[in-house]
């Protein structure tokens, strides 16, 4: 099997059709094509040419070049150069129409028609020569009713709707290209976020090598914030770890001979030898970006309901018009003339043009509005999925939380205690230490140095000041002498209220302890009450912290549900499992660990702030990393849902009733041309009125 880049890969439907007559030669039963990634996957017997030349029926290429990296460059130059392109030939369209539309009758009516005809065409002839492949084929799909508007609009003298449909079409499809490009970008991102090279151990010599050739048992070195190149053991030395990457743990982690490293995770301090456990690809790294991949292709948009109802709303409106126009002189030796009429009255009113409106100006407008506000929604299927969702999971790390360690509770039993513990971290680069030092700053207190410190990797720091020894750390490295009974009691308080416990010590009396905690975003709780009044009944929240972490953090904040100790894999397992028992559920994270339930989520929101990969995979990002934007923005498409429900019942609405004016034979061309008028101005306007942005939205 080889893989290949595809460019020009823009609609879904397309690429389903492709990969079943590229199924259909011969040896290509297997052959696969990722709509999402724009990847095909092709059985080695399978010609080359053949595909290619069933390809190009879609105006869509493989990428041919050397390596990886140029193929991405190649491919999204391409993209690049087609947006370009389509925005230029919609920008022409569109001064063309103004000037065509304010000259009116001082010019020519073949000048006019020529000058509509260009604008309608620079904007929207390869959606007509597509449709019109399809009419011939008697497939119904959104090219066809496209083609069929078109046609209908300029063959009964009405340019200007039909140039407008055109634009606004081209500028529906522009924008879901842009987010359908920023998607195909995410297993890139992530690829970059991996680690590229590793410093191995060979006789004693360090040497670097590429991640690809790294073998079982391969010592390597990893230096201060350096990442883990694999998932490996530790064989000498002592440091803590960032694992916020994979495991969604915020805190620091501190690993010693004999524990185990995730591949991917930063080492914070030190230096330490460690021994491979697991080839890259069998990573806990690589397993989440796979997860990530396999995640995001078992997903199918949902296709709009226009685009279903295209397959038989336009041949029953041909059919009718045929009958209305030959059955009744036929059978009752009726006026052929006056039938006739009657006929062509059915083909203007069923002109699909409003149908076609109703959706895309009101997505169109709800997507400017949202980006306006700093929210990037990559595609009209997600904007009105986010209108129906009733079920929220977020990622506790990063999401609700700063993602950064803050000194929650302090107990004090000594008044030198937070001089001392100051002076003890005022050196270390340690995310717990920085938190330590920034409350003894907030408390006025004045940071000096001590005498002599030694840090005693996994477990604290050791220092002496006027010929006294402290000690500070975990519990493991505090003295059995320094130990009381509410010392003890408060550690346990402390614990159990899901807080890391920082003791700072004498070797015969503790001074005092530190609850160290993720930061809670200020606005975390006002964003659970605001989605809860707005009719999402149920936030959950995962989190790879222990349970107490997590039992604390939904109280605080109002959570209806959460789940803890989760690894990437089990946040994936979770969604699934949400999906089967309760229905839809949306998910918003930040971190690579996100990434793979954000994918599988029916909507993944991720924070602007966030790792690029969580931000790629996303469907919904949050640019400004404002939770608060997250309440507008379900409001905003709760009306654009509602908006287009109405749009498509009165634009049908309209045109039924027109079509029963035709049984007693009274619709004349007239009233099916107002009617049609009437109702894709009325539809176009409503929608219009998505752009207005509140007060709050503006302030905030």
């Amino acid at each position: 099997m080889t893989e290949y880049r595809l460019t020009g890969l823009s609609c879904a439907h397309c690429s389903e059709k492709l990969e079943r007559e590229i199924r259909n030669l011969d040896h290509g039963s297997e052959a696969k094509i990722f709509y999402n990634t724009s990847k095909l996957i092709l059985p080695d017997k399978v010609p080359l040419t053949a595909v290619e030349k069933i390809l190009k029926t879609e105006n869509v290429a493989i990428v041919n070049s050397d390596s990886s990296q140029s193929e991405d460059e190649h491919a999204h130059s391409h993209e690049h150069g087609n947006d370009k392109k389509l925005l230029i030939q919609l920008g022409i369209s569109t001064v063309l129409f103004l000037a065509a539309f304010i000259l009116g009758d001082k010019i020519p009516w073949g000048a006019s028609f020529a000058i509509y005809f260009v604008a309608a065409g620079l904007s929207g002839y390869q959606t007509f020569f597509k449709g019109l492949k399809n009419l011939f084929r008697l497939k119904f799909t959104i090219d066809t009713l496209m083609t069929v508007a078109l046609i209908g609009a300029f063959a009964i003298g009405d340019y200007k709707e039909g140039t407008v449909v055109a634009i606004l079409f081209g500028l529906n499809e522009y924008l879901e290209g842009f987010g359908m490009r920023q998607a195909r970008k995410s297993m890139s991102e992530l690829l970059k976020v991996a680690p590229k090279t590793a410093n191995i151990l060979v006789n004693g010599e360090v040497s670097q090598i590429p991640i690809s050739k790294l073998q079982l048992k391969d010592v390597v070195l990893i230096r201060a914030g350096e990442k883990v190149p694999s998932d490996a053991t530790v064989i000498e030395g002592a440091s803590s770890f960032n694992e916020a990457a994979i495991t969604g743990e915020s805190m620091p982690v501190e690993k010693q001979i004999g524990d185990v490293l995730f591949g991917g995770s930063i080492n914070n301090e030190g230096t330490i030898k460690a021994e491979i456990s697991a080839l890259y690809e069998d990573s806990s790294l690589a397993k989440i970006l796979h997860l990530v991949e396999e995640a995001q292709e078992t997903k199918t948009p949902t296709e709009l309901f226009i685009d279903k109802f295209a397959r038989y709303y336009t041949p029953a409106i041909m059919l009718f018009a045929v009958m209305i126009a030959f059955l009744p002189p036929l059978l009752f030796g009726a006026d052929f003339s006056k039938w006739l009429y009657e006929g062509l009255a059915v083909l203007i009113i069923g002109c699909p043009c409003a149908l076609i409106l109703s959706s895309p100006v009101a997505i169109v407008s709800g997507i400017t509005r949202s980006a306006k506000n700093g929210v990037l929604i990559k595609g009209g299927v997600f904007l009105e999925q986010l209108g129906k969702i009733k079920q929220i999971a977020f990622d506790k790390t990063g999401t609700l939380t700063s993602g950064k360690p803050v000194v929650a509770e302090m107990i004090k039993y000594n008044d030198h205690f937070m001089d001392i513990a100051a002076r003890m971290e005022s050196d270390s680069l340690h995310p717990i230490a920085s938190a330590i030092t920034q409350k003894a700053k907030s408390d006025g207190v004045e940071i000096g140095k001590m005498d002599s410190m030694e840090t005693i990797a996994g477990k604290g720091l050791v220092g002496s000041l006027a010929g006294v020894s402290y000690f500070m750390g975990n519990e493991s490295q505090i003295p059995d002498g320094a130990w009381d009974e509410r010392a003890r009691s408060d550690v346990q308080s402390l614990k159990q209220a899901g807080y890391t416990v920082v003791v700072t010590a004498s070797e015969s009396q503790i001074l005092g302890m530190f609850g160290i905690r993720d930061a809670l975003r200020p606005e975390s709780r006002e964003l659970i009450s605001d989605l809860h009044q707005i009719g999402v009944t149920n936030t959950i929240m995962l989190t790879g912290d222990h349970v107490k972490t997590a039992e604390k953090v939904a109280s605080e904040i109002g959570m209806d549900t959460y789940y803890a100790d989760l690894l990437p894999e089990q946040k994936l397992d979770q969604i699934q499992k949400i999906q089967s028992e309760t229905g839809k559920v949306m998910m918003v994270g930040d971190g690579i660990n996100d990434s793979p339930a954000l994918a599988t989520a029916d909507l993944g929101i991720a924070m602007g702030k966030g790792t690029d990969s969580a931000i790629e995979v996303a469907d919904v990002v949050l640019m400004q990393d404002h939770l608060l934007k997250l309440p507008i923005t379900i409001r905003i498409a709760k009306k654009v849902r509602k908006i287009i429900g109405f749009n498509i019942a009165f634009a049908l609405g309209l045109k039924i009733l027109a079509l029963l004016l035709t049984l007693p034979g009274l619709l004349t061309l007239w009233m099916a041309i107002m009617a049609d008028m009437g109702a894709t101005i009325i539809v176009t306007l409503l929608s219009l009125t998505i752009l207005i942005r509140t007060k709050e939205e503006k302030i905030l």
